[in-house]
């Protein structure tokens, strides 16, 4: 029950404190290009809903009602500013606290044996695979989009998703806990395996967001979510060995 209890306090702890600091990060890095993308998404629309009007009178008033239809359908959304920051931080948080329950489990089942408590820096070793799972190896097959940028259908997406870092999480497991030659070598194999199958892709993708701004969207998002790994296995460590310290059945240090 106190490893428990460590593992659920250690994780909002972490969670909360990751979730600020992130947040802030995002208001000078990707929150600005994402509204800068999202001008050039609202130009496509008024440029479509323009052209529909245009057309002959059927045709102009079928896609007139389908406009309606969709914009019916998403109508609601945080608005900008306080709202927005609001929900985008409380979003954050949450993410960070379930990434966090994982970390602090793996903490606790390596407390539990010889391994002893986890340090800071093999906290902050364990954040960095975390981002080699999570963001690294799926963003190679599937860079972060823009809003106005055209995508392959989600559901595909999200499994190629799941494959890329359970493969990523399974071949890194080989290499660095089994420590021999033929499971290094199943490792790599695994970890490549999701990109040889290869991420779906649009065949065509036409938009007017620059590709520059695409690029700089990547760039930040990658960045942050090291940022957002670094910490929170460094701080996730910290908030586990604490909480830990009060259970009499974990192993020494």
């Amino acid at each position: 029950m106190n490893t428990f209890r460590a593992i659920v306090f250690s994780s909002v702890v972490a969670g909360f404190v990751v979730g600020a600091i992130v947040t802030v990060i995002q208001q000078f890095g990707t929150v600005p290009i994402i509204l800068k993308a999202e001008v050039f998404e609202k130009a496509a629309e008024h440029h479509d809903h323009g052209a529909a009007a245009a057309a002959p009178g059927g045709a102009a008033a079928h896609s007139h009602a389908e406009h309606q239809h969709e914009h019916a359908a998403g109508a609601w959304g945080p608005q900008d500013g306080l709202e927005r920051n609001a929900y985008t931080a409380a979003a954050n948080v949450l993410t960070a606290i379930g990434f966090s329950l994982l970390l602090a489990a793996i903490f606790a089942m390596r407390s539990g044996n010889a391994a002893g408590r986890v340090s800071w820096h093999e906290g902050l070793t364990w954040g960095l695979a975390g981002f080699a799972v999570f963001t690294l190896a799926p963003g190679l097959g599937l860079p972060p989009e823009l809003p106005g940028v055209p995508a392959a259908p989600l559901l595909s997406r999200q499994i190629w998703w799941v494959l890329a870092a359970a493969a990523t999480a399974g071949g890194l497991s080989l290499i660095f806990f089994r420590r021999s030659v033929p499971a290094s070598i199943a490792g790599l194999l695994l970890i490549v395996l999701p990109h040889i199958v290869g991420a779906p892709e649009l065949e065509h993708i036409e938009t007017n967001v620059p590709a520059s701004l695409s690029h700089q969207f990547v760039v930040a998002v990658t960045l942050t979510s090291l940022i957002f790994w670094f910490i929170l296995g460094g701080v996730t460590s910290v908030a586990f060995a604490h909480f830990d310290r009060a259970n009499p059945d974990a192993a020494p240090t």
